[in-house]
C-alpha cells in the first residue's frame, strides 16, 4: 500500500454516516465547522440509489426472494430479514466477516446512511428509571447524566426527525413532541380495551415511530408517509427519518461538509506532547492507498463495535492497549436487546372488518415490571416491553385442496381470519465478560484484524424472557382471544440490532471510557456518540437517545473549540 499525507486540515472529522454520524455532520456543519465526513462503504444518494423502491413482487425474479446460491453469500446477514429488494443495503459477509466465540448476529449496512436506511424507526425516550438503574442496582457504572441533561436535546432532535405517536403521560416513558399517531386496527383496539379492563399497570398504544404523518420536515424534500411499508428499500418520499433524506443533505447544504465514501478509518492519530488527537488514518477502499487527514475534533460514530475497533487499533506509546483504554473497559460490557418469544392468537367477531394501506408500524406495550415499589415482585431486575401487531391472513393460507379452479380463485379474494402477535423486547445487563476483541492472526484484505465476539444472555435475561412469554399469553387470554400459543423462538446477542456499551460513559476514568459529554476521558478532542457510549441498555429502542446525545456532544465540542479547550 502506498502512503500519503493530506495536508488539508479540517475543523472536524466525523467517522460514520448512520444515525449518529449524520447528526454529528449536520450539527457541526451548521455551526460553521469545516467537516470531513468519512464512510467506510459506498455512496448512496437519496432516491437515486433506491433501485427497488417502486417494484412489486411480480416485477422481481422469484417474487423478490433470494435464491439459495445468493443467500449463501450472506450466511450471517441473512439471519435477519433480507431479500432481493434490500440485500444491497446489508453487508456481503465475504468482505465484512467477523468471528464468533459465541454466536453473535452482527447485522450491518456499510454504506452512506448506514443502518438508518434499514432501521425499524421505533423511537422512545428514556427516563431516570433507566439513567438511575445501574446506581440503584449496583451493576456496571452509574450514568454520568440524568434525564434533565438530555431532555432538551430529545426535544431538539424530535422537531427535526418527526415522531408519530400518542402521548400517555407515563413518568417512566416520557412523551416526545408528537405528530399525529397512526391508527390501531380493530383487533388491536380489542386488545387495548382488554388490557385496560383487566390491568391497572399496563397500557397498549400505537408504536412511536420516526415517520412524518402530517406536514413536512427539513431535509431532502421530506413529506408524509404513503403507507407502502417499503421503508427498508429506501423511502423516495423521505417520510421516515434517515441520514440520506435528512441530516446528510442538511449538512451538505451548509457548504461546510466534505463527504468521502469508501474510506476505511484504521486509527485515530495522537500527539503525546499536546495530549490531543490530530486526525485519522484511512485506507481508500478502492485503491488501497493509505491517507491521513487532520482535524481539531473527531467524532467516532461508526457503530458501537466499529468505533470501538478503531480505538483498539489506535495504539501508541501512550495507549499500548488502545486509545482511551486506561480503564481496560474498552470492548467490554456488550449489550443488546433480547428479542424472540411472546405469544400469538386468533379472534372471532371481526370478519367484516379490514384495514386500509400497509401501516409501517405496530403497537407497543410499555414496560410494567419493576417500575416502582407498587410493582409486582419478580425474580429478575429491570424490565421489558412488547411490540406487535394484528392482521388478517392472506391467500397464502388457503385450503390446500383449493389450489386450482373456481374455489381457489374465490378463496384468493376472501381475506382470512385475524391473528395477533406480541413479541417481547427486554433489557440486557452490562456484564464485563461480554466482550469483543481483535484477532491479529486473521487479517482482512486491508490488513486489519478481525473482530471476535464473546457475549451471551445470562440468567436475568432468561428469567425475564420466561415472564414475558407467560404475561403475553395471559393478556391475550383475559382479553378474549382464542387458540393462544406461546412463541419460544431462540435469540442471540446482536439479534436485537442494538449493540451497545463497548466504550461506556461514566464518572470515573478508572471504570469507564467516556465522560458525561461523550469525550474520551484521556483525549478530550475525541467524542464517541454511537451505541458504544451506553452504560445500560434500558428496554426501549435506543436510536432517539443516540441522536440526542450526538447533538448535545456536538454543541459541547463547538463551545469548547470557541474556548480553545480542544
Amino acid at each position: 500500500m502506498s502512503e500519503n499525507t493530506i495536508n488539508e486540515t479540517f475543523d472536524a472529522i466525523v467517522v460514520g454516516t448512520g444515525i449518529s454520524g449524520g447528526w454529528a455532520a449536520k450539527e457541526l456543519c451548521e455551526k460553521g465547522l469545516k467537516t470531513l465526513v468519512l464512510e467506510r462503504g459506498r455512496m448512496v444518494n437519496h432516491v437515486i440509489d433506491y433501485p427497488h423502491m417502486h417494484l412489486d413482487p411480480w416485477d422481481l425474479p422469484h417474487a423478490g426472494e433470494m435464491t439459495a446460491e445468493t443467500k449463501a453469500k450472506y450466511p450471517k446477514q441473512s439471519r435477519w430479514k433480507i431479500d432481493e429488494t434490500t440485500r444491497h443495503f446489508f453487508n456481503d459477509d465475504s468482505e465484512y466477516d467477523y468471528q464468533e466465540a459465541k454466536r453473535f448476529d452482527w447485522i450491518r449496512g456499510t454504506q452512506v446512511g448506514g443502518r438508518s436506511l434499514i432501521w425499524g424507526k421505533q423511537t422512545y425516550r428514556w427516563s431516570d428509571l433507566d439513567f438511575e438503574a445501574n446506581a440503584k442496582d449496583g451493576i456496571g457504572v452509574d450514568w454520568p447524566i440524568r434525564y434533565k441533561d438530555i431532555e432538551p436535546w430529545y426535544e431538539y432532535v424530535e422537531k427535526h426527525v418527526g415522531i408519530s405517536g400518542e402521548a400517555l403521560g407515563l413518568p417512566h416513558l416520557p412523551d416526545s413532541i408528537f405528530l399525529k399517531p397512526m391508527e390501531l386496527n380493530c383487533v388491536e383496539e380489542h386488545l387495548k380495551n382488554g388490557i385496560e379492563k383487566n390491568y391497572s399497570d399496563r397500557v397498549l398504544t400505537i408504536g412511536r415511530v420516526a415517520h412524518i404523518t402530517e406536514g413536512s420536515k427539513p431535509g431532502a424534500g421530506r413529506g408524509t408517509c404513503q403507507y407502502r411499508n417499503r421503508c427498508k428499500r429506501g423511502c423516495p418520499y423521505g417520510a421516515y427519518f434517515s441520514s440520506n433524506s435528512s441530516t446528510i443533505p442538511m449538512a451538505e447544504a451548509t457548504g461546510n461538509m466534505t463527504l468521502r465514501p469508501d474510506s476505511i478509518v484504521t486509527e485515530v492519530l495522537y500527539d503525546k506532547d499536546r495530549k490531543k488527537a490530530t486526525g485519522v488514518r484511512i485506507i481508500d477502499r478502492n485503491t488501497k492507498e493509505v491517507l491521513e487527514f487532520k482535524a481539531k475534533v473527531i467524532f467516532l460514530c461508526a457503530s458501537s463495535m466499529a468505533s470501538t475497533a478503531i480505538l483498539m487499533q489506535s495504539k501508541s506509546e501512550t495507549f499500548p492497549n488502545g486509545m482511551g483504554n486506561a480503564s481496560g473497559e474498552l470492548g467490554h460490557n456488550i449489550m443488546d436487546h433480547q428479542l424472540g418469544g411472546g405469544a400469538s392468537a386468533k379472534i372471532d367477531g371481526y370478519d367484516d372488518k379490514y384495514y386500509k394501506g400497509r401501516r409501517p408500524n405496530g403497537f407497543y406495550i410499555p414496560r410494567f415490571r419493576n417500575i416502582n415499589s407498587n410493582s409486582e415482585k419478580t425474580d429478575f431486575i429491570r424490565g421489558y416491553g412488547y411490540q406487535g401487531g394484528a392482521s388478517r391472513n392472506d391467500y397464502g393460507t388457503v385450503i390446500p385442496e383449493y389450489n386450482y379452479g373456481v374455489k381457489f380463485k374465490e378463496a384468493m379474494l376472501e381475506p382470512g381470519g385475524w391473528r395477533i402477535n406480541l413479541g417481547g423486547f427486554g433489557e440486557v445487563l452490562p456484564y464485563h465478560e461480554n466482550h469483543m476483541w481483535l484477532n491479529y492472526d486473521k487479517l482482512d484484505q486491508y490488513g486489519l484484524p478481525t473482530i471476535v465476539f464473546d457475549a451471551e444472555f445470562k440468567e436475568n435475561e432468561k428469567l425475564m424472557k420466561e415472564d414475558w412469554i407467560i404475561q403475553a399469553q395471559e393478556m391475550l387470554e383475559t382479553s378474549g382471544f382464542k387458540d393462544v400459543r406461546a412463541n419460544k423462538r431462540d435469540s442471540y446477542m446482536g439479534g436485537g440490532i442494538h449493540e451497545m456499551g463497548t466504550a461506556r460513559m461514566g464518572h470515573d476514568p478508572k471504570t469507564s471510557i467516556l465522560n458525561k459529554h461523550n469525550q474520551l476521558h484521556e483525549v478530550k478532542n475525541v467524542y464517541v456518540t454511537d451505541g458504544a457510549c451506553m452504560a445500560s441498555s434500558a428496554n426501549q429502542n435506543p436510536s432517539l437517545t443516540y441522536m440526542a446525545l450526538t447533538a448535545r456532544a456536538a454543541n459541547h465540542a463547538v463551545e469548547e473549540l470557541k474556548k480553545r479547550n480542544l
